[in-house]
């Protein structure tokens, strides 16, 4: 990992005022000091919880089945990422299941997998606090601001 590239990354993105998240190294990133970090599904270690964390320090994480949503409340993860939504593969959940993941925690949720112009409107009947579709991104580029 070249630490100059991340400092140089992290500079950047505080003179453009966007948090800057570091995937899988909980003590690299407090070293940085970054806005946070992104513990991946498989991450299922609790040895960060020893650290004493700023503030405003966010601890993301990914879950795909509810024994990984358990594993990442107990990591004390603020911002859940859950796929996948639409995208019938493995981890396809659908509106019903997220649904259920919804009031299963009091987390903020963040949807993913198969979002593209047919199903966007359906995030509606979800309460989530962002989405992500890379191949719907790629296509059309960044919403303009609005209701969808």
């Amino acid at each position: 990992m070249d630490i100059t590239k991340i400092k140089i990354l992290r500079d950047l993105c505080k003179k453009k005022r966007c948090n800057f998240f570091l995937s899988n190294n909980v003590k690299l990133a407090m070293k940085l000091k970054l806005d946070g970090v992104y513990l991946p599904s498989f991450n299922k270690s609790f040895n960060h919880l020893a650290y004493n964390f700023k503030k405003k320090f966010i601890i993301l994480g990914s879950a795909h089945s509810l024994q990984e949503l358990n594993i990442k409340k107990l990591q004390a993860v603020k911002i859940f990422f859950v796929s996948s939504l639409f995208k019938k593969n493995k981890n396809y959940l659908g509106i019903y299941k997220f649904k259920f993941f919804e009031n299963f925690t009091k987390k903020r949720l963040v949807a993913l997998g198969g979002i593209n112009e047919k199903n966007i409107k359906k995030l509606n009947l979800l309460d989530i606090c962002g989405y992500a579709g890379i191949s719907f991104f790629k296509k059309k580029g960044p919403f303009k601001k609005g209701a969808f």
